[in-house]
């Protein structure tokens, strides 16, 4: 008693569903599991035929099943399990695994079925295949995605490289152009400059004021002309990078009171270039044509934006670091809203007006002073003058 009271509480309390048959295949036990998952009450399913609980075609199929078995011994689910699809009482269905047995009781068959719900596992596998379905479309839209990326970047990379060779090109035949007519403008220049200053000789006895005007101008003109010349020559060069620093020791002071006396010449009236050296030295090793260049520029610039009747500093130093050559003006300045500009090819300060020039010397200033390992620095103030600062470490 205790054993069948033992037994009894077991299925009862059973988590999956346990339902015996006879061999008619009608319900003789059901544990409240199998209730629960077929939403019947016990009473409504004993007696009646394990076929109540299927849907078709399992329902016309089960009876043939247990009659098949019984003749030939082949079982088709009993001993072996499968998965099937249970019908419950409001006509849903739903997967479960089903495990049959044969038991030999009092002289008769019984079959029990072991039942275990595995919706979750089929709504979960179904989650998965949707799920994977849905990867492998985002995969072959992903795929053909970096396919027409792939064929895009290849088609930009020819179009740029086609770019790149025709801007060669261009580039090329640019520096060919402006070497060129730097050139041979210089032979036709020369000779209106030398012509020129032949008039101005030559007019002397007349004592002529209007003459000495228009001589002037002429050579005015041709000056600034050549100085747009040397500039596009000394840019097309850079550019090209054909311009190395070909340092040697040579002496500082010397070649600062060459260009003194050489800017002194075309300084406007009463301007005064005041030249000064600092040191226990005056030798330098360094570029001295780069070095001749950065500084003619800078005081060029000093003698276009100063007025008549105002000083020019220009001062070299050497002390135990560094080479440093200043140039200090009283002229217009540069706008502070330009400053951030002022080396950049071309650009010239909004306050320049009429005042002739290419915006390409400073440009041509730092460069030159970078090959030499210098650096430019400068400090201005609108209309109180400007500073210029070019520092070269001796080491």
């Amino acid at each position: 008693m205790e054993n069948a009271a033992l037994l009894k509480a077991i299925i009862e309390n059973a988590i999956d569903g346990i339902i015996t048959i006879d061999e008619r295949g009608n319900v003789e036990t059901i544990n409240p599991s199998a209730c629960k998952l077929f939403q019947y009450a016990q009473e409504e399913v004993i007696g009646k035929n394990i076929s109540i609980l299927m849907p078709q075609p399992y329902r016309k199929d089960h009876d043939g099943y247990i009659h098949r078995y019984q003749h030939t011994g082949e079982p088709h689910i009993i001993g072996i399990g499968r998965e099937v699809i249970g019908l419950k009482k409001d006509g849903t269905t739903f997967p479960f695994r089903l495990g049959v047995s044969e038991v030999q009781y009092s002289g008769r068959k019984i079959y029990t079925g072991f039942i275990h719900d595995i919706s979750r596992e089929k709504e979960a596998e179904e989650q998965l295949k949707e799920y994977a379905a849905h990867l492998e479309e985002e995969v072959e839209r992903r795929t053909i995605w970096l396919k027409n990326t792939v064929t895009a970047l290849q088609e930009a990379k020819e179009e740029v490289s086609m770019s790149l060779e025709k801007e060669k090109e261009l580039g090329q035949l640019k520096s060919r152009f402006v070497s060129m007519a730097s050139h041979e403008f210089r032979t036709p220049l020369s000779a209106v400059q030398l012509s020129a200053s032949l008039i101005e000789k030559y007019a002397q006895p007349f004592d002529n004021e209007n003459i000495r005007k228009h001589v002037n101008k002429i050579k005015n003109a041709v000056g600034n002309l050549t100085t747009i010349l040397n500039d596009f020559l000394s840019l097309e060069k850079l550019e090209a990078g054909k311009v190395e620093p070909a340092c040697i020791s040579f002496d500082l002071v010397k070649l600062s009171e060459e260009i003194t006396e050489e800017m002194q010449m075309i300084a406007k009236q009463n301007q005064n270039i005041i030249y000064q050296h600092t040191g226990t030295t005056s030798v330098v090793n360094l570029d001295p044509n780069l070095l001749k260049n950065c500084i003619l520029n800078l005081i060029a610039n000093a003698i276009k934006y100063s007025g008549e009747n105002t000083f020019i500093e220009f001062n070299t130093e050497i002390n135990d670091h560094n080479c440093i050559v200043t140039i200090r003006d009283n002229g217009i300045g540069i706008p502070e809203a330009d400053q951030k500009h002022l080396f950049e090819a071309f650009f010239r300060a909004h306050n320049t007006g009429n005042i002739p020039g290419t915006g390409l010397g400073l440009n041509i200033v730092a460069r030159y002073a970078k090959l030499m390992k210098g650096k430019v620095n400068f400090n201005s103030q609108l209309n109180k003058g400007t500073l210029f600062t070019i520092t070269f470490p001796l080491s």
